[in-house]
């Protein structure tokens, strides 16, 4: 039970629910997701687009893991082609392309988990609520989902997400709260440069006299680099997004080298391997 929940959500935002079991986190987000509706008081502003992801999945349901995603997919207003086609983007690049004509009841409970999460991620939603969303992944499809968050909030969706592991996408976290005595109070914001979670150093270079882009994934800071260059520090999961909106400025900024800040645990991001080259389309 909840009382005297008082939250707005702003825009382009990652939002982390914290809490002890059993205090109401899950009824919080299903009553962000519209799965719930309030017994008293009222939501209100505009509904976004949302999809949403339980912390337990209905497996038995009579679809195989692309059946249900296209099914979803039209749900969400796509036409079958193009829900067909994100569904197998999406198995793909949380490694379950193989399972795509497997009965969803025949399904481990990881594969399961990234069906889940691939039906809520292949209509783009601009409200993302995530209920304990990576239990049961594998540790690919953990950073997988760590990196297609950032890049939700990167495109200018809000995503809410409650995780029982307090690192999770740390230094990325633009408000978090805690629920406790059926209410919902501030909780501490770990910022990257803390030591909360891996980050990623990108050196980068635009031509004379050209301001950086405003707006950038992650909110990087920034810090004189040598020789005229820029050193831009994000939270990992943000790096691939950073390095996308980078080099598709006009005019784009060339990437110098990238790597791991030092004392920060490995980040397995797709560009986190060092490049000693300039990178430009």
């Amino acid at each position: 039970m909840l009382r005297g929940v008082d939250l707005g959500l702003p825009e382009r935002a990652l939002v982390r629910i914290e809490g002890a079991n059993g205090t109401g986190k899950s009824t919080l987000l299903r009553l962000l997701a519209d799965i719930d509706a309030p017994t008293e008081g009222r939501i209100s502003g505009a509904r976004p687009r949302t999809a949403y992801v339980p912390e337990r999945f209905p497996a038995e349901l009579p679809f195989t893991a692309a059946g249900y995603l296209v099914h979803l997919g039209r749900i969400h207003g796509l036409g079958t082609a193009e829900a067909a086609g994100r569904a197998e983007a999406w198995l793909t690049r949380f490694g379950a392309a193989g399972h795509a004509r497997t009965p969803l009841p025949e399904l481990s409970k990881g594969t399961s988990q990234k069906v889940a999460v691939a039906q809520a991620l292949l209509a783009e939603p601009e409200l993302l609520v995530l209920d304990e969303a990576w239990t049961g992944l594998d540790t690919a499809a953990r950073d997988e989902l760590d990196r297609a968050v950032a890049e939700r909030v990167a495109a200018g969706a809000t995503v809410v997400f409650v995780d029982h592991d307090p690192r999770r996408l740390a230094g990325a976290v633009d408000a978090a709260f805690r629920v406790e005595s059926h209410g919902l109070v501030p909780a501490p914001l770990a910022r990257a440069g803390t030591g909360a979670g891996p980050r990623v150093r990108i050196e980068v270079a635009g031509p004379p006299g050209t301001p950086l882009p405003t707006g950038l994934p992650g909110d990087p800071a920034q810090t004189p680099g040598e020789d005229g260059a820029l050193r831009l520090t994000v939270a990992a999961p943000y790096s691939d997004a950073l390095l996308s909106a980078l080099l598709a400025a006009r005019p784009p900024w060339h990437i110098r080298h990238l790597s791991t800040v030092p004392g920060d645990s490995a980040a397995r991001t797709a560009g986190a391997a060092p490049l000693d080259r300039d990178e430009a389309p």
